[in-house]
């Protein structure tokens, strides 16, 4: 079972992500709760994975964010949102937010979400990631990041580039043929190496220090 609290400051939101994610049989709804009782929810329940609306009357998701990957064994965090607006992606990124989804999203879609979230796949809905990639793709590489890509070994690139194609620790183990507690121990040393904690900061960077571009290229020819 996916272990899933949902925080967010409407009632309707939390009661309507509860219903549709525990009808698909693989994911239990530990609680449901505004933001001023989501850091002690989370200490009490354990969760997997939080689903956390950003922007909150009582205190704001990335507030809570910050509160939370600190915690020695954090759960994955995906920030819920009804706008793509660019301070609020960027700054939840740089925190550590595996992903980004709408309140909107089609309920037949939303367990498949979930669970690509709890094995470790970066999620970004459509309107999200065409902010990302506005912001990111067409920036020139970054000095600072393309010195951290530098630090890498050859072994530790390649799973840097699969980890920006949204694969899994499971699905980079196959393609490399490797163990995936090997695939772990190199992504927790990329992560180290590039300052980064999480796998959509760790894409994100690898972008900007334009690795990933001749790939791209050569796909296109």
């Amino acid at each position: 079972m996916i272990r899933v609290l949902v925080v967010d400051d409407e009632a309707l939101i939390r009661t309507g992500f509860q219903r549709i994610l525990e009808a698909a049989g693989d994911i239990e709804v530990v609680a449901t709760v505004a933001g001023g009782r989501a850091v002690q929810a989370v200490h009490d329940t354990r969760p997997d994975l939080v689903l956390l609306d950003i922007r909150m009357p009582d205190v704001d998701g990335l507030t809570i964010l910050a509160q939370l990957r600190p915690l020695p064994r954090p759960p994955v965090v995906a920030m819920l949102t009804t706008f793509g607006l660019d301070e609020y992606v960027a700054a939840a990124l740089r925190s550590g937010a595996a992903g980004f989804l709408l309140k909107d999203t089609d309920p037949e879609e939303l367990p498949f979400l979930v669970r690509a979230l709890a094995s470790g796949v970066t999620v970004l809905a459509s309107k999200i990631a065409r902010t990302v990639v506005n912001g990111y793709l067409d920036a020139a590489p970054h000095e600072v990041a393309a010195l951290g890509v530098a630090r890498l070994t050859d072994r530790e690139r390649s799973v840097l580039l699969l980890v920006a194609q949204s694969m899994s620790n499971r699905d980079i183990a196959v393609r490399l043929c490797l163990s995936v507690g090997t695939v772990k121990d190199h992504v927790s040393s990329l992560f180290a190496k590039l300052q980064v904690s999480s796998r959509v900061q760790a894409a994100l960077l690898a972008e900007r220090a334009g690795i990933l571009r001749p790939s791209r290229e050569r796909e296109g020819r």
